[in-house]
């Protein structure tokens, strides 16, 4: 901690204040003049850094993901540029192995100078939709090194005292999918990074530079004794866990695992990572950059009054064994590290469940991308078209409350939910469907909240193809405190010609699509927080009223009985003497069903006998959800799991 003298209170609050207010004011200017309808929908984020690179504000909206990876960034711009930089230079890098996330989130960074002096530094962050690679958006599943994921920006200066470097832009642009968003987008960015630097000289014409560059060290010290405190008052400790990506798939069946130990130590918090798989055979890697975001911004979820800043950073330290999933290395591929990074987050939530209980909280829904690029035939042109789509859903039941119905990721409570009439006047594809999925939500005392159904129809367009980035099709969305888990993850496509139906799972690329084929893929709910035999009946009741829940799923999940006396009318009642019946067979019999031969179980799912809800929430059993095989090591991972969370609680 540095030490800052003389700095009174209100001034010390003001410039607290009006730090975070420059970022903000960052996000309006490139609100306003991107030229991207990703970054539009508010991929991006800001950041304000002292003269050495650390974080000194964040805006209100920006993304989890990325906040906790611009001071590196930074860092490594000040290495590369160290005695050479000028008033009006700005600089990008789109780095992972230097500290970024992955290629598409490309930040461009400017010195602020006063008096010849370098006092801090305004970074714009945005998520461009396509920095070239094998196939469209970036994203290629199948790659295993970074060279089929895109351009690599190492610190490169864009604008040289204010003369814009139009040859280096163009060479970037013109290695994408899409050049003319790329340099509208690069403008945008350059002058909100200029919008924050307006507002600190600002701020040194009011107060002087002495008192600027004071509190922008003394923000930092205020979040890192805050947070100190919090930590020294809790007990010391270890407690540990994993989460699960999917699949690796180069590898063999079974779950990827990420374990994470924290530990306590007076004022001090550790995570150890060890015992984490080694790099996979895909683009579902961590570089340490977004491992070291992830643990921020999971931990910083249970101290949510507290502005975010290099401060915060200061009270952690991270152990990420080299060469694994949340430290991989250069080339290997990193472009899907947002798979890991929400295991991340998810298992640090578990971990402070324990330690601060009334702020409890179960799994997430895991973010999805969908990624569909061609040529748009309803222009003569044909011009190419990238159709970038994520989706809301559900996040974990709380203690003592539902979890949050349709909502965006952890990955980054900042972003919008894409209107669907923007996306379908920008790309050749209609959405026929968009609602909540009932049935979604993981069943818990205080139940997960609901996911979306989304289908959309390719229109005129030719040489198409469609991939998607996505997890939780076997490592499922799980509850905690006995709570169950919510439904897999995946796409289905129907081909117009044949009609025929296929389930492509949550993880591929590359696959071609035609005009006429409609695709649909649903997002979880997430986990429930305790058990759901314990949910009070009126709200299941309330529950399959609003669609959240089925009358089937009640009586199997929750125990509880209702008879839907007229639906169109949404008059329903609870047959009380046969829920309570219902609630007692089901506790005699739910340890019994864990133990079924899970062969059986892939059997009776074949036959039609149950089905997916049924296999992941009574049986705890992974299938292949198109085939219905059996994967025996999933399974006996996710088994193991369930009993620690779900089954250890029940009464």
């Amino acid at each position: 901690m540095s030490e800052q003298q003389n700095l009174d209170p209100v001034t010390f609050e003001v410039l607290k204040n009006s730090f975070i207010t420059s970022v903000d004011q960052m996000a309006e200017q490139i609100l306003r003049t991107c030229y991207s309808f990703v970054i539009y929908n508010r991929d991006f984020s800001s950041a304000l850094h002292d003269a050495e690179g650390n974080s000194a504000a964040q805006g209100n909206q920006d993304i989890a993901v990325h906040v906790g990876t611009l001071h590196f960034t930074c860092k490594d711009v000040i290495r590369a540029f160290d005695g050479d930089m000028h008033p009006g230079d700005v600089y990008a890098i789109n780095d992972p192995y230097a500290g970024g996330t992955h290629f598409n989130d490309v930040r461009l960074i400017r010195p602020i100078f006063v008096d010849g002096r370098i006092i801090a530094f305004s970074q714009s962050n945005g998520h461009w939709s396509d920095l070239g690679g094998s196939v469209p958006g970036s994203f290629d599943v199948a790659a295993k090194e970074m060279f089929r994921e895109g351009m690599r920006i190492t610190p490169i200066r864009l604008f040289d005292k204010g003369r814009f470097c139009k040859d280096v832009a163009h060479l970037i642009a013109s290695n994408t999918r899409d050049p003319a968003s790329i340099i509208g987008d690069i403008h945008a960015q350059a002058q909100a990074t200029q919008v924050c630097e307006r507002e600190i000289l600002r701020l040194v014409g009011k107060y002087g530079e002495g008192t600027v560059k004071q509190g922008l060290g003394a923000v930092q010290d205020y979040v890192e004794r805050a947070m100190r405190q919090r930590i020294a008052a809790l007990p010391d400790g270890e407690w540990e866990t994993q989460d699960f990506i999917d699949r690796d798939p180069a590898g063999n069946e079974g779950m990827i695992p990420i374990k994470v130990k924290l530990t306590i130590r007076g004022d001090r918090a550790i995570y150890d990572f060890t015992g984490s798989h080694p790099t996979i055979g895909s683009i579902y890697n961590s570089a340490f950059g977004a491992t070291f975001s992830a643990v921020a911004a999971g931990m910083k979820t249970f101290f949510p009054d507290l502005p975010l800043n290099s401060g915060f950073y200061r009270v952690f330290e991270i152990i990420a064994p080299e060469g694994s999933i949340v430290d991989a290395k250069w080339p290997v591929a990193v472009t899907g590290f947002l798979m890991p990074f929400e295991k991340i987050m998810n298992a640090i939530y578990e971990i402070w469940s324990k330690i601060i209980p009334e702020r409890a909280i179960a799994c997430a829904f895991n973010l999805e991308y969908l990624l569909t690029g061609g040529r748009d035939a309803r222009a003569a042109e044909k011009p190419i078209f990238m159709f970038y789509d994520w989706l809301p859903g559900g996040w974990g039941g709380r203690n003592g409350m539902d979890g949050c119905n349709v909502t965006t990721a952890c990955f980054g409570t900042g972003l919008m939910a894409q209107p669907v009439e923007g996306q379908e006047r920008a790309n050749p594809i209609l959405t026929t469907e968009f609602e909540v999925l009932t049935d979604s939500a993981g069943p818990g005392k205080w139940r997960g909240g609901a996911g979306v159904l989304k289908t959309s129809r390719m229109l005129e367009a030719e040489n198409t193809v469609i991939s998607y980035i996505c997890d939780r099709e076997r490592a499922i969305v799980w509850g905690i405190e006995g709570g169950l888990p919510s439904m897999p993850h995946g796409l289905t496509l129907t081909r117009e010609k044949t009609g025929k139906t296929e389930w492509l799972g949550a993880t591929f690329s590359d696959v071609a699509i035609e005009a006429g084929d409609v695709f649909s893929r649903p997002t979880a709910g997430g986990g429930g927080f305790g058990d759901p035999l314990e949910r009070d009946p009126q709200r299941v009741l309330a529950d399959v009223i609003d669609d959240y829940v089925s009358v089937e799923r009640a009586a199997k999940d929750y125990g509880v009985v209702i008879d839907p006396v007229d639906p169109e009318i949404c008059a329903y009642e609870i047959d009380a003497t046969a829920t309570a019946e219902l609630r007692r067979q089901i506790r005699a019999d739910r340890l019994g069903w864990l133990g079924a031969d899970p062969a059986e179980v892939s059997a009776k799912f074949k036959a039609g006998e149950i089905n997916a809800l049924d296999a992941v929430r009574r049986y705890a059993v992974i299938l292949d959800w198109d085939t219905g095989d059996l994967l025996p090591v999933s399974t006996e991972q996710f088994r193991n799991m369930y009993r620690k969370r779900s089954v250890a609680a029940w009464q």
